[in-house]
């Protein structure tokens, strides 16, 4: 993976109104009561559709956004309204079939797994750190590594230098400021809890997330290595749509509750800590006064993705992995692909154009 500390040539693009930080908290957001929701069922092609007809979509915007998915190297795109497919393409030689990586929109699913080991009584997330991977899992001095707590690594705060983004080793887990208050986008302690949840449950990272999330909502999909050092999920989109609407359904699946601690769910989707407005529990959320980025130490005022529902939250990755969430439309949309030209870590300025062309067709 490219170091993000050099990725900086589309900033003017995403980013603006600079500014130092904030002390102003943003209002919790409690879960939205959800109504009817189709899921489709398990190990079947089957999966209800709803037609733009009867949702009074706008049908002379459709081709707008579909031209502008496939300049940007789309490979899967799919809007679920209320749980029914309302658009799914595919563009190239991938089908419905193709598995593609979800880069750290996949955080999200080790944010979810890591609140139900905690919900199973395996850990919490106010333990430190060292309690499952044991001392010295840093170079960092006793007392400062023992700050670290789970909660540290599911905020991005736990303070290391994030340089060497992807390591997951001692040597490269360094001290630059106490755990709590820094946010950085770093994928190290990140990973990290993958190992933490295995070592809390004495099972593998794999069949924990399996026979817990992934087996019991009817995805596909594998954990794999890309260069030896992180974990990135591989799925279809309908897998990723599956995760989105377990989710829209505030932890559960058609009638089964997966995730159950209400306060766990409401926590990871809400401003988890006071450095980055825009951030939960791996999750990106929209409608937040202020947000930091991957591999910047500024806070930019505004809104995340400003075209976007206040609602929205994501998960966001490399080379525009987007799976957005909206709770009072009902609405999950997944996209998978290339790069779309920015080379960005998470948020892009991809986000923004594509919601403007959502506005036009749905509203």
């Amino acid at each position: 993976m490219k170091n993000p500390f050099f990725i900086v040539l589309f900033i003017p693009l995403l980013f603006w109104n600079c500014s130092d930080s904030s002390d102003t908290d943003d209002g919790i957001i409690d879960e939205q009561e959800t109504g009817n929701l189709y899921f489709p069922p398990a190990q079947s092609a089957e999966w209800e559709t709803v037609s733009i007809t009867q949702l009074g979509w706008n049908e002379f915007a459709e081709q707008d956004v579909f031209d502008f998915l496939e300049e940007k190297e789309t490979k899967a795109f799919i809007i679920l309204k209320d749980g029914k497919i309302v658009i799914e393409w595919y563009f190239g030689d991938h089908t419905q079939n193709t598995s593609w990586y979800w880069a750290s929109a996949g955080k999200t699913l080790t944010a979810f797994t890591v609140g139900l080991a905690q919900e199973e009584g395996f850990l919490s997330i106010n333990d430190k750190t060292s309690d499952y991977l044991g001392q010295a899992w840093t170079s960092l001095p006793l007392e400062k590594e023992n700050l670290i707590t789970i909660w540290h690594q599911l905020t991005m705060t736990s303070g290391m230098n994030d340089i060497q983004f992807d390591c997951v080793t001692p040597d490269c887990l360094t001290y630059l400021a106490d755990a709590g208050t820094r946010w950085a986008y770093h994928n190290g302690p990140y990973t990290l809890l993958q190992s933490v949840v295995a070592n809390a449950s004495e099972m593998e990272w794999e069949g924990y997330f399996n026979s817990r999330l992934r087996d019991n909502i009817g995805m596909d999909g594998f954990w794999f290595s890309t260069n030896d050092l992180n974990n990135v999920f591989f799925s279809t989109a309908r897998s990723m749509a599956r995760f989105g609407l377990l989710n829209l359904n505030n932890g559960s699946w058609d009638g089964e509750t997966i995730l159950g601690d209400s306060t766990y769910r409401t926590a990871m989707k809400n401003t988890s800590q006071n450095l980055n407005k825009s951030y939960g529990y791996l999750w990106w959320l929209n409608g937040k006064q202020s947000y930091r980025a991957p591999a910047f130490q500024t806070e930019f005022q505004g809104e995340l993705i400003p075209n976007a529902p206040s609602d929205t939250y994501a998960g966001l990755g490399k080379n525009d992995q987007k799976l957005y969430i909206i709770p009072s439309q009902g609405l999950v949309i997944v996209r998978m692909g290339e790069d779309s030209g920015e080379d960005l870590l998470g948020p892009s300025s991809f986000d923004n154009e594509l919601w403007e062309k959502l506005n036009a067709y749905i509203n």
